[in-house]
């Protein structure tokens, strides 16, 4: 190749072809894949495969979906169906539909190692895993999925790359020591060299966006993605998209999983923020399942009491600066006034249950009656709600930690740090074995009246958020109580006029005045155990 200015090194070659392979010899030493491959068809370690996607033909434009709009969709493409690929996935999107989703948000894609993953141990951002179909499969995925109406998410990871088929080091200081990671050094987003490693990103965020016409991006991990420049790295990601989105014509949503319970995120820059469009609020969660189950390990222990529920519905946040046990330091800010619609919330996702020790979902661990609150809570909460696959009619089928890596002495110590984490809780799952990843694939099963009803439970609740706007309006938080005794408590939240009311525990509580405009539960004069109702309040 010839050298040329800042360490760049080109070579132009004609007559090429759609799946002719390539790869880079490093001064003589072995061929490594292209540290920008868009189609890894033989894995990590092999060579790269030529692939435009402007050869593909869209036919189905984009929906055009508000943020305040969004019901989401979490699921992984691996354990979504049993033959874990895009093809197969396209037959239950009309399942997706008729429940009233209109946003799916897709575990990564990027080409890992094997061919089960959850997709965090991608090395290669830019391709789609080879296993569910590769890139043209892809498009046809998202081409369908908007023929449904439904905006397609995916999830992308530029924090770290996966520990087997890491290149990307030999090529240019993609990474430095200066800002540890649990998964190793962080990228080089604002050190010597860094524009590259910068531009890289937003190569990859140019294309999802515009040559794969995603709808959005959740970026995994932000409080990990170090970056001391002018512009933060977060903030140009933002730009990128929306720039890519104008161009293809459309528009791009981007979510940010912190754990900071920081509002910077959302803030506009104009307000000296970094200008995402929505983050993850994981305090919804921990408040509602430490409440439920009475867990109180690990990050549970901050969220002990009924009270931290009503304190997220009226705060955002539970950990607004006070002294986390988890953390053992302040942790959060207030998120103020930020519209509700910033924020995305979840009874559960593949996080919360594959990170347990053996995937239990919250169905295996509390009642139907508080499962089906949870629906309730989640869905008429001022936030934007995000479902997990199978949530909605209650599965029980675990989804597991798995992985299908090659090197045996990283096998060896993923089984260590696994039992090390989660071995005091009992036995662990082997996630290298095949059962791991088939016991997590979605049975697709509601034929039990239980989960009929459940899944019935879910399709009014969207009906309901879709027809009232005030339930769905991000800059009216509306007026929140923790009312009635302790055992019997209920949380009333009042928006545009419509009170939703919660029996959060096990015995009758009186129905509120006013007009009863829809209820979970059979009907009675009094409030059933961990029922819900929206009342029209008298005036």
């Amino acid at each position: 190749m010839n050298a040329e200015e800042d360490g760049f090194y080109t070579m132009t070659l004609p007559d090429h072809h759609s799946g002719e392979r390539y790869g880079y010899s490093l001064n003589g030493g072995p061929v490594r894949p292209d540290p920008a491959t868009v189609s890894q068809p033989e894995g990590v370690h092999q060579m790269s495969a030529l692939f435009s996607p402007a050869d593909y033909s869209w036919k189905h434009p984009a929906p055009e979906i508000q943020r305040s709009d969004l019901i989401l969709y979490e699921l992984h493409i691996g354990t979504f169906t049993p033959e874990g690929t895009f093809a197969a996935a396209l037959q239950r999107l009309p399942d997706l539909v008729e429940l009233g989703i209109n946003a799916i948000e897709i575990l990564p894609v990027a080409q890992f190692p094997g061919g089960r993953n959850w997709g965090y141990d991608g090395v290669h951002p830019m391709a789609t895993q080879h296993s569910y179909g590769g890139p043209e499969a892809f498009q046809r995925f998202i081409d369908e999925a908007h023929s449904h109406g439904l905006a397609v998410f995916l999830d992308v990871v530029f924090n770290h790359l996966g520990p087997e088929g890491n290149y990307l080091n030999e090529f240019a200081p993609y990474f430095t020591e200066r800002y540890p990671t649990p998964w190793g050094p962080a990228f080089n987003f604002d050190g010597r060299n860094s524009r590259p490693v910068r531009d890289w990103a937003l190569e990859c965020t140019w294309q999802w966006i515009h040559d794969f016409r995603l709808d959005g991006l959740r970026l995994d991990a932000v409080h990990a993605m170090h970056d001391a420049s002018p512009k933060h790295i977060l903030t140009e990601i933002k730009e990128t998209a929306d720039t890519a989105a104008r161009e293809r014509g459309g528009a791009a949503i981007i979510i940010a999983e912190s754990l900071l319970n920081d509002a910077t995120i959302v803030t506009s820059t104009d307000q000296g923020g970094l200008g995402l469009d929505a983050e993850w609020n994981e305090d919804f969660h921990h408040a509602v399942s430490a409440w439920m189950t009475d867990e109180e390990h690990g990050k549970y222990v901050d969220y002990r009491g009924i009270e931290t529920l009503a304190t997220v519905m009226r705060n955002t946040f539970h950990l607004t600066g006070q002294h986390s046990e988890f953390y053992g330091q302040t942790w959060g800010r207030p998120a103020h006034d930020l519209p509700t619609d910033r924020f995305v919330i979840s009874l559960h996702n593949h996080d919360h249950i594959g990170n347990r020790a053996r995937g239990d979902r919250l169905a295996s661990l509390v009642s139907s009656k508080q499962l089906r609150l949870g629906a309730c809570l989640t869905l008429l909460s001022p936030f934007i709600p995000m479902l997990f696959m199978g949530e909605e009619y209650g599965e029980t089928n675990p989804f597991l930690f798995f992985c299908s890596f090659g090197d045996r002495q990283l096998i060896e110590g993923v089984r260590r740090g696994r039992k090390r984490d989660y071995g005091l809780r009992g036995n662990i799952p082997d996630p290298q074995a095949e059962t791991s990843f088939r016991d997590s694939v979605v049975s697709w099963d509601w034929n039990d009246l239980e989960r009929a009803r459940l899944r019935e439970l879910y399709r009014e609740l969207i009906q309901l958020r879709k027809s009232h706007s005030g339930l769905r309006d991000g800059s009216n938080r509306g007026e929140v109580e923790l009312a009635g005794a302790p055992g019997r408590e209920l949380l009333l939240i009042e928006r545009d006029e419509i009170r939703c009311c919660f029996n959060l525990g096990p015995e009758p509580n009186p129905l509120p005045a006013g007009k009863v405009i829809w209820r979970s539960e059979e009907e009675s004069n009094r409030l059933a155990p961990f029922e819900t109702a929206l009342i029209k309040p008298e005036t």
